[in-house]
């Protein structure tokens, strides 16, 4: 009787990027770092992470609220009658005529955090093209409507 080895698949659970330090810039990802230096060689960089929009205000929640830490931990108590934090979002890169969030693989929160986002911008009359590349296919892609973007503002 042959035996056979069982293999074991892959670890499963949120998939995290590996940080990298460039040009004195802390990145997020190696995706983060490959745009950054896309947008630089194509002369379009302008920030990196330092714009941030307040999508929600926070406020007092005046209910009581029985429940366990936001992570499923501690005591089911009344964690409410306090102070609830509001929602912000910083993309990766913004310029004067641009906003790009780098996104490979988006965690659960994410899709709705982009949503609220695009909001936003609609309320409040901004704009500028948002840009969500996935890869570096989408990197060179956006490179080139960017430029074109620009061109055709010029005339």
């Amino acid at each position: 009787m042959t035996r056979f080895k069982r293999i074991k698949g892959k670890k499963k659970g949120p998939v995290r990027a590996k940080k990298v330090s460039f040009d004195g810039i802390d990145f997020r990802s190696g995706l983060e770092k490959n745009c950054y230096l896309a947008l630089k060689a194509a002369g379009l960089f302008e920030l990196y992470e330092d714009e941030v929009f307040q999508l929600v205000e926070g406020f007092i929640l005046k209910n009581e609220c029985f429940e366990k830490q936001a992570n499923g931990k501690g005591e089911f108590i009344n964690r409410g009658q306090k102070k609830v934090l509001g929602i912000k979002y910083t993309p990766d890169f913004t310029g004067k005529d641009y906003i790009i969030e780098c996104k490979g693989r988006a965690n659960e929160s994410f899709p709705l955090r982009w949503k609220l986002f695009k909001k936003w911008m609609n309320d409040n009359s901004d704009d500028r093209p948002l840009y969500k590349p996935q890869n570096q296919k989408d990197i060179a892609l956006m490179i080139e409507l960017m430029l074109k973007h620009r061109h055709e503002n010029r005339s």
